[in-house]
This record gives C-alpha cells, structure tokens and sequence, in this order.
C-alpha cells in the first residue's frame, strides 16, 4: 500500500482527499435541503410583513391597521355545536353555544393537514384522527399533542369577520 490510497489527483496535479470530496458533497446537499425549505410566501421579500388578515401590509394601500378585516361569513352560516372550516383562510369559525363564536387555525398541529369538519363539539383533522374542542382548540385525541391557535375574528351584527 502506497501513502496516496484515499486520494485523487486533479486536472492541476494537486492530490485531494476522500475526506474533503465527501465533506465537498455534504455541503453541497445540506446547500440544496435549505433551499428547499425556503419560504415561498411573498411576505418573506420585498420587506412587506404579514397583516392582520393574513395578506401583506407594505403600506401601499394606505391602511393603517385598522377597521374591519374580511368578511368571512354571516352568523347563520355557523351551526349551534358545530362550525365551518375555511380553507383558503386557513381559519375554522366554531359555535360552541348559541351566540358565541370561536375561530381557530384551520392547520392541524399534527402533521399540517387541514381540519375537515366539526361535529360533536369538535373540529376532527382526516389525516389522522386527531379532534380539537371546538370551544377552545384544545386536543382532545391525539395524535396532535398541541391546541390549534386561536384565531382573532369579530361579530357585528350577523357578519363574522377576522379582526
């Protein structure tokens, strides 16, 4: 055996050893793992931050924050007991009792799934069984180990909407 095994040479005749070519190739993969996880959200650029409703806020359209924030559905529209998930809000409104109403995140604490109905007083996740109470978000069947956040709404009248 000869003091280069572990080695190869370059184009330029310099020797490199295994071990920088594979410390190279694991930089190169971790490079690529974190680029793939990047954000694809257009509030991560451009310097806009996320908004009460969920949009972005980059002062352009002269709102300051406040005032009322999007209609999401009319008091009627929420069953006594149950509720209505919003998907493309990412928000599940619940009625626990007559007149009160709750909202919650609509993303299951689980794995990220989105909550796909509520019944029996709670909202129930299809992806894997887990149910939140539907007065407070609290998990009552795993495997979520975590509540579903609560989520700021308001009622004026019979129009519900996120704060």
């Amino acid at each position: 055996m000869t003091g280069t095994q572990g080695t190869a040479s370059t184009a330029t005749g310099r020797t490199v050893a295994r071990r920088t070519v594979v410390a190279a190739a694991g930089a190169v993969g971790l490079g690529a793992a974190l680029v793939a996880c990047g954000s694809d959200d257009p509030a991560d650029s451009a310097g806009k931050t996320p908004a009460a409703g969920g949009g972005t806020d980059d002062g352009a359209n002269g709102d300051s924050g406040s005032g009322q924030g999007e209609a999401l559905a009319k008091t009627t529209d929420i069953p006594e007991g149950g509720g209505k998930v919003f998907e493309d809000k990412g928000v599940v409104v619940t009625q626990p009792t007559a007149g009160e109403f709750k909202a919650f995140s609509s993303v299951c604490t689980h794995s990220g799934c989105t909550v796909g109905s509520i019944s029996n007083g709670t909202i129930n996740c299809p992806c894997h069984g887990s149910q939140f109470d539907a007065a407070n978000g609290s998990v009552k069947k795993g495997p979520a180990t975590k509540p579903l956040p609560a989520t700021a709404i308001t009622v004026e009248g019979d129009s519900i909407s996120l704060a």
